[in-house]
């Protein structure tokens, strides 16, 4: 947390930016008359001068509800929110790009979190196209005149300040998010405690980013998830665990899939990762733990996805002063540890009774006979020495002749008592052969004994223990179906939408898109994307409303810098009737004609003016982030991983796809028979 001294220099006063007058809340730019505008605009509180060093909002209530309360453009409502806040002083840097500051004060902690918006035209910018934007599948937008950085430095960081060049350089912020003006937008990182924050959790975090985007009205954010914890991919361990990830309880779904994969794709690799058992894993350590969680959550924990859930609630869970109450469980009885009496048989029993029990043809006296015989064989063999039993039958056959007496006599035998010996017979624990031997008897044993046996209570398990199990099943499940993990894992890029924000209120919101003349759609390479929000009040009229939509995308894209709007379409009339007559409802698209389009600008589209073949074996057929080559002779790319070609292996110098090689390799007799012919 910054120190008094740190945030007494926070709070001193700032010279103003010059030409950055206050600006009020976002209002109408048609040619409507002042008074019709006022009775039919909403009521807006009015920008009051704050103290130079920056408003401060409560940490749980940013951005504040007179933001919350914003109903334009997501361009316009930045623009008002920015200029509540204070410039940023850059004293003894270069100059950048504007920034602009605020002030986050946690009144459970007494921390006061500095959050940084830097405004970087696309003119001035030294990467006006968005790379993020092309992973996304948004190569096709327009490239935008302004984006805006919102960025809370590192805890370390709170109290220094930088020039925008080396803010926007560093990788080390607990928040970096993107929004272009046209609302699309990219969050670049996110770290909580276990990135090194003392005061703010990811979840404070993301809520934080979350509040600021819909009260923007921002119109959609991408992300991609590389989150990691203990070696463990958390998209795979969470969507495994709960069936969803951990940005989805913020409403961000599945976005564009890598490798072509489908939604269905990864719905059914998720399912049968969930759903795989338990004891059907290989590793020796999941079998042992499982058991124990069993006994202690007295749950059956049958699939994976039940034992990582009973897991991740574990971290949370304390030592209880004295063991839980056992519950019985009809399921898995014998894991239970609950106590039980039972018949214990004796660790030996005298022959005499042994014979009792037996059924044959021999005596009582014959089988007492051969006993002692077979004694006297192990006394003379030595008291403490082991002797095979083929040794004891064959010692023993010399005083008697009868070998099946003596063969059953030999069977029967085995912790028995015979005169003052107890005759032992064990497997040798060299050779596995069953052997005998005698120990001296002096107690008579008792036959049945009452034994109380409790099965002793299983260790509770500490954080480290069910963080090292926790690791111990996500290998074990990777190895088992490492195809379904990798599916998983393939799907990174998650995409939230806000939409147009259609309330019941006094104004319209359409979606206007440009409708290019026959040669100018002759020169795109790309399809057009979709319109620009444009917000008017409900009785604008037809003229207005071209007004609008032009300003509206001259003040948005590089390419419309010139472009003037000339009719409609969709909507029929004159230009002073209204709107709501010409057959036009809010929410709608509207195509608008012109001219003045930039047709020379590199600035046009984010993906650039080149346009990629992207053909992949896979099926994808666009740029999705992941490593790629392409052939030498067709040009078009591929996955590297398609190919054969690993993530830690270079590109080759020589690449020819399928097509091409096997074009070259079916030529090859046919150029090898033209150059003997040529020779």
């Amino acid at each position: 947390m910054p120190s008094i001294r740190a945030l007494v220099r926070l709070a001193a006063p700032h010279p103003p930016r010059a030409g950055a007058p206050e600006e009020s809340p976002p209002q109408r730019r048609s040619g409507s008359s002042p008074s019709s505008s006022s009775a039919s605009a909403p009521a807006r509180p009015a920008a009051a001068p704050l103290p130079p060093q920056g408003p401060v909002y409560p940490l749980r209530d940013f951005p504040g509800s007179e933001a919350a309360a914003l109903c334009g453009a997501f361009r316009d409502n930045a623009r008002w929110l920015l200029a509540r806040w204070a410039p940023v002083d850059a004293a003894g840097s270069s100059p950048g790009p504007a920034a602009r500051r605020a002030f986050l004060s946690d009144d459970r902690t007494g921390a006061v979190v500095p959050v940084v918006a830097v405004e970087v035209p696309a003119a001035s910018s030294p990467a006006p196209l968005c790379g993020l934007c092309r992973c996304a599948g948004w190569s096709h937008h327009w490239v935008s005149k302004r984006s805006y950085h919102f960025i809370i430095p590192a805890d370390a960081d709170w109290d220094r300040h930088f020039g925008t060049d080396g803010l926007l350089g560093r990788s080390d912020h607990l928040l970096h998010g993107l929004i272009h003006c046209n609302g699309f937008g990219h969050l670049f990182a996110l770290r909580g405690r276990d990135g090194g924050s003392a005061f703010l959790s990811g979840h404070d975090i993301m809520d934080i980013w979350d509040r600021l985007c819909s009260a923007l009205r921002v119109r959609a954010v991408s992300l991609v998830d590389f989150s990691r914890k203990h070696s463990m991919d958390l998209r795979l361990l969470l969507g495994v665990a709960n069936g969803e990830t951990w940005f989805t309880r913020w409403g961000y779904c599945l976005g564009r899939r890598c490798f072509n994969m489908s939604t269905s794709a990864y719905a059914t690799a998720l399912e049968s990762l969930a759903s795989l058992h338990v004891d059907h894993l290989r590793s020796r350590h999941v079998r042992r733990v499982v058991t124990i969680y069993r006994r202690l959550s007295n749950k059956p924990l049958i699939t994976v996805s039940e034992f990582l859930r009973c897991l991740l609630d574990w971290k949370h869970h304390e030592a209880p002063l004295s063991p839980p109450p056992v519950k019985p469980c009809s399921r898995l009885p014998f894991l239970l540890p609950r106590p039980c009496t039972m018949k214990r048989s004796p660790p030996c029993k005298r022959f005499e009774d042994v014979i009792d029990l037996l059924h044959c043809r021999w005596s009582k006296k014959r089988m007492l006979n051969a006993a002692e015989v077979v004694v006297e064989k192990l006394l003379e063999h030595g008291n403490d020495a082991e002797m095979t039993r083929q040794a004891v039958r064959d010692a023993a056959r010399v005083e008697i002749g009868d070998t099946g007496l003596l063969d059953f006599v030999i069977k029967s035998l085995g912790d028995t008592v015979v005169g003052n010996h107890i005759v032992r017979r064990l497997p040798s624990t060299v050779t596995r052969v069953l052997t005998f031997s005698l120990e001296e008897w002096g107690e008579p044993v008792q036959m049945d004994v009452d034994v109380q046996n409790t099965r002793p209570a299983a260790p509770w398990p500490s954080t480290v223990d069910v963080e090292r199990d926790l690791c111990a099943v996500y290998r074990a499940m990777v190895e088992a179906l490492s195809g379904a993990a990798q599916a998983v894992l393939d799907c990174k890029h998650w995409v939230k939408c806000w939409g147009l924000g259609d309330e019941s209120d006094d104004q319209l919101r359409f979606l206007v898109e440009w409708r290019p003349q026959p040669w100018e759609a002759a020169e795109l390479t790309r399809p057009l994307p979709s319109g620009e929000i444009v917000v008017v009040p409900v009785h604008t009229s037809i003229g207005e409303l071209i007004i609008e939509a032009e300003h509206a995308l001259r003040d948005t894209y590089c390419f419309f810098e010139e472009f003037q709007a000339e009719s409609l379409d969709g909507i029929t009339g004159e230009k002073w009737d209204p709107v709501v007559l010409g057959g036009a409802e809010s929410g709608d698209t509207i195509g608008v004609h012109g001219h003045g389009a930039d047709m020379e600008t590199g600035l046009r589209c984010e993906g650039g003016l080149d346009m990629w073949e992207v053909r992949c074996v896979c099926g994808a057929r666009d740029d999705d982030g992941e490593r790629m080559v392409a052939c030498d002779a067709c040009d078009v790319w591929h996955h590297t991983r398609c190919v054969g070609i690993a993530d830690s292996d270079a590109v080759p110098p020589l690449f020819l796809c399928i097509l091409c090689g096997g074009a070259l390799l079916a030529a090859g007799p046919i150029l090898e028979e033209a150059l003997t012919l040529a020779k």
